[in-house]
């Protein structure tokens, strides 16, 4: 028998977010910081971040490129941060997805955009995304630094990461809403470690 959509049932789901989190603060904090300190020396060098992702992965490209190139904090005044999410310009996605086909539009970007020593955050909650293990090969073939934001096992795309993130889960929006955490934490990080900014 079905079970109504209730008040329980809406505590239960943030008990199972809230266990999760727990969770990736247990097992995968020294993770997360060394991903962060990654990212931290790329911005001290002036080098570029890139973010891409599908879905619900997408947005999340374009929010955490939103809080480096703008701001994170609004208390927080400290110069723009190079970073762009491969996700956004649908000319390019179009076109791309037409003349390469879908496994290629994001690649053909880090293709067009990468540089040695810059960083390719590369996001999938399953790890196997065709398209983001493309942009991650791509990256590597252009001395890139990959940072992986996965779930569950971590797929195909784990290996080809110099470092990641797993999220303790095999639940595609319990993942999702532990890699915003994660990038939250990076631009803390990232604020704290090169501008001096801590919490208020």
């Amino acid at each position: 028998m079905h079970k109504p959509f209730d008040a329980s049932r809406v505590a239960q789901i943030i008990s199972d977010s809230a266990q999760t989190k727990q969770l990736l603060a247990q097992q995968c904090a020294n993770d997360i910081f060394r991903c962060g300190e990654i990212l931290v020396e790329v911005v001290q060098t002036s080098r570029l971040i890139m973010l891409c992702g599908n879905g619900g992965s997408a947005a999340d490209c374009q929010h955490i490129a939103a809080e480096l190139v703008i701001r994170f904090r609004s208390s927080v005044e400290r110069r723009a941060i190079a970073a762009i999410a491969l996700t956004t310009d649908t000319s390019m996605l179009t076109a791309g997805g037409n003349d390469y086909g879908f496994n290629h539009i994001f690649s053909r970007q880090v293709e067009a955009y990468g540089k040695p020593n810059d960083v390719l955050i590369a996001i999938t909650t399953s790890g196997n995304s065709a398209n983001v293990i493309n942009a991650a090969q791509a990256a590597r073939e252009r001395s890139m630094t990959v940072i992986g934001l996965l779930g569950g096992s971590g797929g195909a795309l784990k290996d080809l990461c110099h470092a990641s993130v797993i999220v303790p889960s095999s639940t595609t929006a319990r993942i999702q809403e532990s890699h915003i955490l994660i990038g939250h934490i990076w631009c803390e990080q990232i604020e704290d470690r090169i501008f001096g900014v801590s919490p208020m």
